[in-house]
C-alpha cells in the first residue's frame, strides 16, 4: 500500500501547562498539509507517545482524523512492548477511524525473531487496519531480519515498513523479496533519496516539518529523471536533516517551528529544551546563516 511520499511524523503540541492542545493540534494538520505532507503518522515517537496517556493518544487520533477529513491518510502509532495493550489500543485507533497503524517492534523485551513474529501476527489477526511495521533497533535494541519482515509481508493486512536501520542491503532484500503491494518508507530523513533508488516508496520523516515541499521537490527530481537535481537538493537539505536531531527529538524540530512562528509547545520530561547555545545554532541554520 502506498500512503504517498512523504508522511510527517508529526508532532504533539502542548499548552504552556503541557497538556496535549487539540486547538493548536488542528493548527498544525491543516499547516503540514500545505507544506508537503503526503500523509501523517500521529502518537509516534516524535509525537512523545512513551509520555501520552492512552486517553491522550485516543484524543490525538479523533482530533487529527477529524482535521484531516480524508485528505489524507492517517496513520496511528498503536505498537509497544506488550502485546495486548497494543491490540486494545489498535482496536480504539480503528474504532475513531484512522487508516493504517504504525507497529514498532517490541522494545525492551529483546524478543527473538519468532517472537517478533508472532506479536505481530497477533495484532494483525484482531485488526482489518492495514498495518506499518516499524523497524528502530538504535530505540527497540532488538533488530527485526530481513526473512522476518518478508514472512510478515505474506499477512494480508501488513502493508508498509518504516525502517531506521539505515542498512540499504537489508532495505534492498526486503523490496527485492516482497511484492509490489508492500511499501518500504525511509525511517531516516537523510536516506530518503538513497532508500528511493533502491525501490522505497517515501519517507516518514521528522524533517517534513520544516522543508516537506523540498523533499517533494527532491523525490518529484529523482522520479522525473532529474537525478543531478535530486542530489543536489539532498545535499542542500542534509544539514537541516541534522539539525533536527541536534538534541533529542522532537524537541530541535518543536524549537524550530516556533522560530518558523508554529508554536507546538515544549516537550515532556525526560526530554528538556533547548539550551540557549543549541537554540542560537538553529536559528543560525534555519536562516541558512
Amino acid at each position: 500500500m502506498n500512503f504517498g511520499r512523504v508522511l510527517t511524523a508529526m508532532v504533539t503540541p502542548f499548552d504552556n501547562k503541557g497538556n496535549v492542545d487539540l486547538e493548536k493540534t488542528t493548527e498544525l494538520v491543516n499547516y503540514l498539509l500545505k507544506n508537503g505532507s503526503d500523509g501523517l503518522v500521529i502518537a509516534g515517537t516524535t509525537g512523545e507517545s512513551p509520555t501520552l496517556t492512552s486517553e491522550e493518544k485516543i484524543a490525538v487520533f479523533n482530533q487529527v482524523v477529524k482535521d484531516a477529513d480524508k485528505r489524507v491518510p492517517v496513520i496511528a502509532g498503536t505498537g509497544s512492548n506488550n502485546t495486548y495493550a497494543t491490540i486494545e489500543l489498535t482496536k480504539k485507533a480503528e474504532a475513531v477511524g484512522v487508516d493504517a497503524a504504525l507497529l514498532v517492534v517490541p522494545y525492551y523485551n529483546k524478543p527473538s525473531q519468532r517472537g517478533i513474529y508472532e506479536h505481530f501476527a497477533a495484532v494483525a489477526k484482531e485488526t482489518n487496519l492495514p498495518i506499518m511495521l516499524y523497524n528502530i533497533p538504535g530505540r527497540s535494541v532488538v533488530r527485526m531480519d530481513p526473512e522476518t519482515v518478508i514472512e510478515l509481508a505474506k499477512i494480508p493486512n501488513i502493508v508498509s515498513i518504516k525502517d531506521s536501520t539505515g542498512d540499504l542491503d537489508a532495505i534492498s532484500t526486503i523490496i527485492e523479496n516482497t511484492g509490489d503491494a508492500f511499501s518500504v518508507y525511509s525511517g531516516d530523513d537523510s536516506l530518503t533519496l538513497p532508500i528511493a533508488a533502491v525501490g522505497g516508496n517515501g519517507v516518514v520523516s521528522v524533517s517534513s516539518h520544516i522543508i516537506g515541499k523540498e523533499m517533494q521537490e527532491m523525490l518529484t527530481a529523482f522520479e522525473t529523471g532529474e537525478t543531478g537535481k535530486a542530489s543536489q537538493l539532498h545535499r542542500q537539505l542534509l544539514p537541516i536533516m541534522r539539525g533536527m536531531f541536534m538534541a533529542p527529538s522532537p524537541t530541535p524540530v518543536k524549537t524550530a517551528l516556533q522560530i518558523k512562528g508554529m508554536d507546538v509547545g515544549g516537550v515532556r520530561l525526560p526530554l528538556v529544551p533547548l539550551t540557549g547555545e543549541e537554540r542560537k545554532q538553529l536559528t543560525q541554520l534555519l536562516s541558512g546563516k
